[in-house]
C-alpha cells in the first residue's frame, strides 16, 4: 500500500512538472522596438543615451490588402497588432510645434489616403485600440502619407536623423508615413 502511494505520488508530481515546462506558442505579431538615436546601429559608438524609444508588435501583410483595408481609413488604428503601441520620451519633445513632456503614451493613428493622423494618448496597457478615448489625447498631428514602390511586407517603425532631431517612419504595404520630432 505504501509503494502504491508513493508511486502514485510520484507520477502525480512528475505530471506536473512536465505540466509546467511547457511554452505556449509565439506571437503571430512579434514584439519589436525602434529607438532614437540608436545606439545598436553598427556605425555609432553607442555612447549616446535613447531620447525615444517605441514598442510595438510588427504585424505581417501576408498577401492581404493592408492600408484601407484590414486597417481602415478614418478609423483609430493601434499602430501595430496586439497591444496598444507605447512611446516613451526620455525628455521633453516637440511634435508640429506641440510639446510633448517626457513620459510613456500610447500611439494610435487615424489612417487616410494622402494624411494621418498621429495621436498620444495617456492611457496605457491595454489591448488595440478597443478602450481609446480621445478624451485622453495629449496630442493630435496630421502628417502626409506617401506612396513607395516598395513592397514592406512587416509593419515597421524606424527612426531617421535630421536637424535638431528625428523623424519617425512607419512603412507597411506600400505606405511611409514620417513625423519630425525635435528634442
Amino acid at each position: 500500500m505504501k509503494k502504491a502511494i508513493l508511486l502514485s505520488s510520484m507520477l502525480f508530481i512528475g505530471a506536473i512538472s512536465a505540466n509546467a515546462q511547457t511554452f505556449r506558442g509565439l506571437d503571430a505579431s512579434p514584439m519589436d522596438k525602434a529607438f532614437y538615436p540608436d545606439n545598436f546601429s553598427h556605425d555609432r559608438k553607442g555612447d549616446d543615451k535613447a531620447l525615444v524609444r517605441v514598442t510595438y508588435s510588427r504585424p505581417a501583410k501576408k498577401n492581404r490588402e493592408v492600408i484601407g483595408k484590414l486597417v481602415p481609413f478614418g478609423k483609430v488604428w493601434r499602430v501595430g497588432a496586439d497591444e496598444s503601441t507605447e512611446i516613451k520620451f526620455y525628455q521633453d519633445a516637440t511634435i508640429q510645434g506641440q510639446k510633448v513632456k517626457a513620459g510613456t503614451y500610447a500611439l494610435f493613428a487615424i489612417p487616410g489616403e494622402t494624411e494621418w493622423t498621429i495621436i498620444l494618448n495617456k492611457d496605457l496597457d491595454y489591448w488595440g485600440a478597443y478602450s481609446y478615448k480621445e478624451a485622453d489625447d495629449v496630442l493630435r498631428v496630421k502628417v502626409p502619407a506617401k506612396k513607395t514602390a516598395e513592397n514592406i511586407e512587416n509593419f515597421t517603425i524606424q527612426f531617421a536623423k535630421v536637424d535638431n532631431g528625428a523623424v519617425m517612419k512607419f512603412g507597411w504595404e506600400n505606405t511611409v508615413v514620417e513625423t519630425p520630432i525635435t528634442f
